[in-house]
């Protein structure tokens, strides 16, 4: 079971990638995918960021919560199990782990810099898929 929090905006322009950060606190990255009370979800273009919507996590529940991140196409965590992670890529879903905790807002910076420079291929090739 979870609740979805969608903020309304005018949208972002194309070429946006969308971003799921799992977060116990709001403002870091400092969840394990398993265990994360919610993910705070951005769309982020080479122009800006906004949240997007909140997905709070009301069940442990590894395929629920891969289902409720389908349309993401990279989500960043601190840990996740091999089953969680297969899941996560079977689902088309770049995983990012840290080792430690880092600032949402840190990782939002450092991905609009990377769209405004040379995205790693990994990234081009998201940007590609969503321009087809």
């Amino acid at each position: 079971m979870a609740s979805t929090i969608k903020v309304t905006s005018n949208g972002m322009q194309g070429g946006s990638i969308k971003v799921a950060f799992a977060t116990n606190d709001n403002e870091n990255i400092d969840a394990h995918f398993g265990s994360a009370r919610q993910f705070n979800v951005y769309d982020i273009s080479s122009e800006g960021s906004q949240i997007s919507e909140i997905i709070k996590i009301e069940t442990k529940d590894t395929d629920n919560t891969v289902a409720l991140l389908k349309d993401m196409d990279i989500v960043y965590f601190i840990n996740i199990g091999p089953t969680a992670a297969a899941k996560i890529i079977n689902s088309g879903i770049f995983p990012i782990k840290y080792k430690e905790v880092v600032s949402i807002d840190t990782e939002v910076e450092k991905l609009i810099a990377m769209l405004n420079t040379n995205p790693p291929p990994f990234i081009k090739k998201i940007l590609a898929k969503k321009a087809a």
